[in-house]
């Protein structure tokens, strides 16, 4: 887990600093050419090389201040300038068109972030262009005799060090955008999952919404076997004078407060915020008679419990209607209508309290 975590921290790194990585990592590619430059006296490479390390230190500076795009365009100009002048030089054999093809990945990456829409196409046209230069290098100067006759070991050492740098940027691009992909869909994936539980859930509660409750309901009311249960449809009573009285802060207090109990006593039950105030509970595998019981507990729990908010006490009580299902109830809507009429009778007549039966 250490480990990974370490991992993550590194790659993190490189893909949000990947631009000032990759200048810094070419002015190292150039200092190391022109240690190779001077150890074999190319008086011109060496001149280019320390023009070169000298733009890429000007595009650290440029990276750090955000300009990434003439970083980008520096790049490609200096090293297809470095690839044409490097083979005049030294010869097509000394492989150092290797570097046409390590800036391809680079075109590809950095291009997909800086251009959008139809200026993409500023990326394939880059790609075409790099592989003619690379073409036309090929033809020109495959048997022409280079201004500087490289000893064969320092041709090997350029070959393989040119070679080195086209894998490594090839590798290393994949590497960080094959992260920085599967960071994208991760985060996707949990943005989904909570536009879902969104969608779903009330969010100052947590509790369910009519969305998320509903699909509960319908199939045990349509299955025989799991059809027994018990709604009870409560409403916070004298909620607006609470609103009124003490702020709207206050009363979003009250309802987690009442939640909280809610939940704690209605262990395993679906609990869902129906709207406002009113909150209704599924008590699967409950009969009417225990269901009673348990909101007559809970309706004392709450009257003796007040929620303190900022050193205030506020006293709040619950009107509750409750249901039992039936064979004449067959949609969801049925049951909660019964359970509403209860606990709206409920109000009308004191609060407070837990009506089960029809009154009326």
């Amino acid at each position: 887990m250490k480990d990974k975590k370490i991992i993550d921290s590194i790659m993190h790194f490189l893909v949000h600093n990947s631009n000032l990585v990759t200048v810094v990592v070419m002015c190292f590619v150039h200092a190391a050419l022109l240690a190779f430059m001077i150890a074999l006296g190319v008086t011109p490479l060496v001149q280019f090389n320390i023009l070169s390390v000298v733009v890429y230190l000007f595009c650290i500076v440029l990276c750090r201040a955000g300009h990434v795009m003439p970083a980008y365009i520096s790049i490609v100009l200096e090293v297809t300038a470095y690839t044409i002048v490097s083979t005049y030089y030294i010869g097509l054999r000394c492989g150092t068109y290797c570097f046409l093809f390590s800036i391809v990945p680079i075109i590809i990456y950095f291009g997909c972030f800086i251009f959008k829409g139809a200026k993409r196409w500023i990326i394939v046209l880059l790609l075409a262009l790099n592989f003619a230069i690379f073409s036309f290098l090929y033809i020109r100067f495959a048997e022409v005799r280079p201004v500087y006759d490289v000893v064969p070991a320092a041709r090997i050492l350029l070959i393989l060090f040119s070679s080195f740098v086209m894998v490594f940027a090839t590798i290393f691009y994949n590497t960080i955008y094959i992260y920085a992909s599967e960071v994208e869909v991760n985060s996707l994936e949990k943005e989904n999952k909570q536009l879902s539980a969104d969608a779903q859930e009330d969010a100052l509660t947590s509790l369910l919404n009519r969305r998320g409750f509903l699909p509960l309901l319908e199939p045990i009311m349509d299955d025989e076997r799991s059809g027994h249960f018990c709604i009870a449809f409560c409403d916070i009573d004298n909620f607006k004078r609470i609103n009124d009285s003490f702020g709207h802060d206050a009363g979003d207090e009250v309802l987690r407060h009442i939640t909280r109990m809610i939940r704690k006593e209605m262990h395993g039950c679906d609990i869902c915020r129906w709207g406002g105030e009113e909150i209704i509970i599924l008590m699967k595998d409950y009969d009417l008679a225990v269901a009673k019981e348990k909101m007559e507990y809970l309706r004392k729990d709450i009257e003796n419990s007040p929620t303190i908010f900022f050193n205030k006490r506020i006293p709040a009580t619950i009107t509750i209607g409750l249901e039992e299902n039936k064979d004449s109830y067959h949609e969801p809507e049925e049951i909660i209508r019964v359970a509403d009429e209860r606990m709206y009778y409920g109000k009308q007549h004191g609060k407070n309290i837990v009506i089960f039966e029809d009154l009326h």
